[in-house]
């Protein structure tokens, strides 16, 4: 029983991974949207999709007693608030750099996220680095700055990318608030500010509406924009519940990676031998990151220390 429920996390997980790993192609459908629109949307048939998945799971009497336990402390209640700005932030920033052709830019800032979430933890967590995490942070530090020297400009949108994700998952450590709860309080908060955007634009002169019944292709897009962000969150609450975090440490590459091939090989953009330096240090820290928490890691470098030791004694 036990094996087929870690085989189900598995399979949960990966497909969550492939699903943000393919949301690209989705966004660029919706290229003629702008990306305030399209969060707008996102977030107002994120909420509608996830009440229906309440509803149909008989759990919104405990969703709602979860919410009043949220918002009864100030702690959560900040917390959940904070959360919704940042994922919000997140959303807008991956629509409008999908859009803006900047694909390759995006998966550098996945790529870049485990260190961040790791960085983060270091200076509100008090957490403790080791020193090979030490020196992946200080490869991929390097990456960054290649691309920063070589182009003259900061990767600004895979670093507020990673920024905004690393902020929202310490933020989501803090607060106790499951999965589909969690998504469905995050996305009621901001659904008040989603509904004054379209309003606002609506009433634009220059607007054109791509929420119409004469451009229904658009219109169907946009309503799927719910099912698109809940899906992959449930199908990884889901795998996360059942798998090992180291596990889920080597998956979560999966995304970034295939991104990053849609960037180069789908969307034909520029991946210049620069980018590839840059980003090859980056890799190289994260698989020292990753493979340094393994016990096969650790076997291979403790003895060495243990033998030296024993020595001295």
């Amino acid at each position: 029983m036990q094996q087929s429920d870690h085989q189900v996390g598995i399979v949960a997980a990966t497909c969550a991974y492939l699903l943000w790993g393919v949301l690209p192609l989705y966004w660029k459908l919706l290229d003629s949207v702008s990306p305030g629109e399209v969060l707008a949307h996102r977030v107002i048939w994120s909420l509608v999709f996830m009440i229906g998945i309440l509803a149909i799971r008989k759990q919104l009497l405990p969703a709602w007693t979860e919410f009043k336990f949220i918002f009864s402390h100030f702690r959560s209640a900040i917390g959940i608030i904070l959360a919704s700005c940042f994922i919000s932030i997140n959303w807008f920033i991956f629509i409008w750099a999908v859009n803006s052709d900047r694909v390759i830019e995006a998966s550098l800032g996945y790529y870049m996220n485990p260190l961040i979430n790791v960085l983060l933890g270091v200076l509100f967590l008090k957490e403790t680095l080791s020193r090979w995490q030490v020196v992946s942070f200080i490869l991929a530090f390097c990456g960054v700055a290649i691309i920063t020297m070589y182009y003259g400009v900061v990767p600004w949108t895979a670093l507020m990318l990673g920024i905004s994700f690393g902020l929202y998952g310490l933020i989501k450590k803090l607060v106790n608030a499951g999965a589909m709860v969690g998504l469905t309080v995050e996305t009621m908060l901001v659904t008040p500010f989603a509904f004054i955007y379209l309003y606002w634009i609506h009433h634009q002169p220059a607007f054109s509406s791509s929420f119409s019944l004469t451009q229904l292709e658009t219109t169907f897009l946009l309503i799927g924009a719910g099912a698109a962000t809940a899906i992959p969150l449930l199908l990884f609450a889901i795998g996360a519940r059942r798998i090992s975090l180291s596990l889920i440490g080597f998956l979560q590459y999966i995304a970034p990676t295939i991104m990053l091939l849609l960037g180069i090989f789908l969307f034909k953009e520029a991946f210049s031998v620069i980018q590839f330096l840059a980003f090859l240090m980056i890799w190289v820290g994260l698989i020292i990151f990753t493979t340094s928490k393994t016990e096969t890691f650790q076997k291979l470098f403790k003895p060495k220390v243990q033998q030296k030791q024993k020595n001295v004694v």
